[in-house]
């Protein structure tokens, strides 16, 4: 069994996750800050953050002086991936809910590495092949035409983010020091942000609690949020890790009910528990073929 100290930071890490839909939908919905902005100001403060974490480690390891300017990991792909997931995360939940968007987001990125596992020549077993079904036609379920149906538009740039950090994360595995390396990405990612806010300059909307909101998500819930996550995976199995993610969407919508009067609709209740549902018969698959394997 996990120790309370392992529960604790994975429990704190999931509230992370969901809070950065939660900070992007209470900034966008409740207060006059523009998307482009939003996502400058997430970026910038997740950089800032990430990199003085990176310093304070490298002081501590050494005494030199070059240690106040420690080497620039991560690479422009990955930024390149991960200011696409920024970008599009925000505009989408201009009009999205909380919760659908949390969903829609968790599924692509997870659709995205299992397609690459295809690509690559990974089997599915019979199991998952079922739960990439159902997870399919949930999706299917939420998006078709009716009136709790969530705006097209919104619904394919949130897809979109999800097949960007899906990329992301298959690009950035197996890496040594992942808070040294996300540091990287992120300050690489400022100036692409710096160029979408200038391109968007005529929408521009600047507004202190949607500023305060953004600087939340970019120092918390995604900067210090992905210190505790990687704090944690090591202490967890690659199947439980996996696992405990199926929880953002559901605090995301339990959030936005909470927080921003959101309603919970039968068709994303249905196409929640099928999506969720799918994608655990996919986890569950994989480790029952890893325990098969050794």
């Amino acid at each position: 069994m996990p120790s309370a100290n392992t529960v604790l930071l994975t429990t704190l890490a999931m509230l992370a996750f969901a809070g950065n839909s939660l900070l992007c939908r209470l900034a966008l919905e409740g207060t006059t800050i523009d998307a482009a902005s939003f996502t400058l100001a997430r970026v910038a403060a997740a950089a800032a953050v990430l990199w003085i974490i990176v310093v304070v480690q490298h002081r501590l390891l050494r005494t030199d002086t070059m240690a106040w300017f420690p080497p620039l990991a991560g690479n422009w792909v990955s930024a390149l991936a991960l200011f696409c997931y920024a970008a599009a995360f925000s505009f989408a939940y201009l009009r999205l809910g909380a919760g659908t968007g949390a969903l829609l987001l968790f599924a692509a990125v997870q659709a995205t590495m299992t397609g690459y596992g295809l690509a690559a020549g990974e089997p599915l077993r019979m199991q998952q092949w079922i739960g990439l079904a159902l997870a399919l036609a949930g999706l299917v379920w939420l998006l078709l035409p009716g009136l709790a149906t969530p705006p097209l538009l919104s619904s394919l740039l949130m897809i979109g983010a999800g097949i960007a950090w899906g990329i992301y994360s298959l690009h950035g595995r197996r890496n040594a020091n992942p808070v040294t390396t996300t540091a990287g990405n992120f300050l690489r990612a400022v100036p692409l942000t710096l160029a979408l806010a200038a391109v968007m300059q005529a929408q521009r909307s600047l507004d202190r609690a949607g500023l305060v909101y953004a600087l939340l998500s970019g120092a918390v819930t995604s900067g210090l949020g992905y210190v505790v996550w990687y704090a944690v995976v090591p202490r967890l199995r690659a199947a439980t890790a996996a696992t405990v993610q199926l929880s953002v969407p559901v605090i995301a919508a339990a959030g936005g009910i909470v927080l921003l009067n959101e309603t919970l609709t039968l068709r994303l209740a249905v196409s929640a528990a099928a999506v969720l549902g799918g994608i655990a018969l996919v986890i569950a698959g994989k480790a029952r073929g890893a325990r098969v394997l050794r």
